[in-house]
């Protein structure tokens, strides 16, 4: 019997897959230099802008639900207004436009059937489109602050006009430069480099979550059940981002041996994810049920009857509302449909089965294929659409039913952590196995 043979446990084997990961030189190069590239971006997180008012800055983020939903992109940059304050949003926002006119597009089209080489071009579009993005939302950013008081002489004109665009390219070059060390992280290290950045931020946050935990001493009980609310939802998370349906796919190709041309076919499976559309229906739905009571906080001191639509608005679409958390939920159903929908298209699955000799089995090529995946699509995504719904509003239920209200559990941030995290294991798993050695996730 060999060493191979005794079952120790999945917690001996996660520490001696990780040993393995570091015994390996060119492995653990990889992990250090995406470990030096994090710390990195840590570091630059932490470079302010100058002339913030640091403490108007801090209770501008207490009263502003919509900042505090873009700093969790930020890893805290945008609460310090520091150069990396819009973190890799901008990217992220142009990464989803892109997404979605690729159908609109003819050429984009054009570019996403076109492999590898497309998607170079499509990414150097969504860099261009990233820098404008960047200058309006910091732009936007310097306005907002100057409104509150925590920045001055913001402005295109006179002694402004220099701090203002000093501050903008500041504001813009952070971006792109945490774009680029994604891109090194992705190129050079482990896991997708930007979902790392990311991620990086959400986590340098969790001493701050712990600190506000440990101030609500009276409800021990409470934070006890709120800890295992928080495993049950990370749990489901896992389940769910690893579940999906397959359908039996066979191929048929013919190949020439001895002078003579034979047939053979092989089967394989075509695997739809329940969960394709990530967490970006959440940030959609959080996005649009935000901004209106973000604005209707500018015009709450109105006189007319404007004044008080904006109070009601500023009143009911707060986290603490009962519609708000409604609408999160109504919200995420339609996006998950929405955004699986368009993307599921550009894959054109039918098609490129075809082209390869593929084909369900029990249903004809081409077009009944593609009709038969689309069911099978929005079957299952009304699944994945209740799931991310489900999990939007977790925390409003968690702080209802332990009755905590100093930790703030984001839904978006398990998800991403989650993600990434079980995204970067698969990627070592695999450099792993290449080289003969067991992974994390066996």
């Amino acid at each position: 019997m060999t060493s191979g043979d005794v079952q120790t446990g999945k917690f001996p084997k996660l520490i001696q897959a990780a040993i393995d990961a570091f015994s390996l030189p060119d492995l653990r190069a990889k992990i250090l230099f995406t470990l030096a590239i994090l710390a990195l971006y840590r570091f630059v997180a932490h470079i302010p802008l100058p002339g913030i008012d640091q403490i108007a800055l801090d209770t501008l983020f207490r009263n502003n639900e919509l900042l505090g939903f873009l700093d969790l992109f930020s890893g805290g940059a945008l609460s310090r207004m520091s150069i990396v304050a819009l973190g890799v949003f901008p990217y992220i926002t142009s990464s989803i436009i892109i997404q979605l006119l690729t159908p609109v597009i003819p050429s984009l089209q054009e570019m996403a059937r076109e492999g590898e080489s497309g998607r170079a071009k499509m990414n150097r579009i969504t860099h261009w489109i990233t820098i404008p993005i960047a200058f309006a939302q910091g732009y936007g950013q310097l306005v907002l602050l100057e409104q509150n008081g925590v920045i001055f002489d913001v402005g295109f004109t006179g002694d402004a006009l220099l701090p203002t665009v000093a501050a903008l390219f500041s504001i813009a070059a952070g971006t792109m430069f945490l774009v680029w060390l994604g891109e090194m992280i992705t190129e050079r290290g482990i896991g997708n480099g930007i979902s790392l950045i990311i991620f990086a931020g959400i986590v340098a946050g969790f001493p701050r979550l712990l600190t506000q935990g440990f101030l609500d001493r009276d409800n021990v009980l409470g934070i006890g059940f709120f800890a295992i609310i928080g495993v049950v939802i990370i749990a489901a998370i896992v389940m769910f981002n690893e579940a999906h349906r397959r359908i039996p796919v066979q191929y048929g190709r013919s190949i020439f041996r001895g002078g003579r041309m034979y047939r053979q076919s092989g089967a394989t499976y075509l695997p739809l994810r329940i969960n394709s559309a990530g967490m970006i229906p959440l940030i959609f739905a959080f996005s649009i049920v935000i901004l209106p009571g973000t604005i209707a906080t500018y015009f709450a001191t109105n006189t007319s009857w404007v004044g008080d639509v904006a109070n009601f608005f500023a009143d009911v679409l707060i986290p603490t509302s009962p519609l708000y958390w409604v609408m999160v939920f109504v919200l995420v159903v339609i996006f998950t449909f929405f955004y699986t929908l368009v993307v599921f298209n550009q894959q054109q699955l039918a098609e490129n089965l075809q082209k390869n000799g593929g084909f369900v089995l029990g249903i004809r090529p081409g077009k009944p294929t593609q009709d038969y995946l689309n069911r099978v699509i929005v079957r299952i995504t009304l699944g994945g659409a209740l799931f991310l719904g489900t999990i939007a509003i977790m925390p409003y239920i968690a702080s209802l039913i332990t009755d905590v209200q100093a930790i703030s559990l984001s839904s978006t941030s398990l998800l991403i952590m989650v993600g990434v995290g079980l995204d970067t294991l698969r990627q070592l798993e695999a450099q792993l196995m290449m080289r003969n050695y067991e992974g994390f996730l066996r």
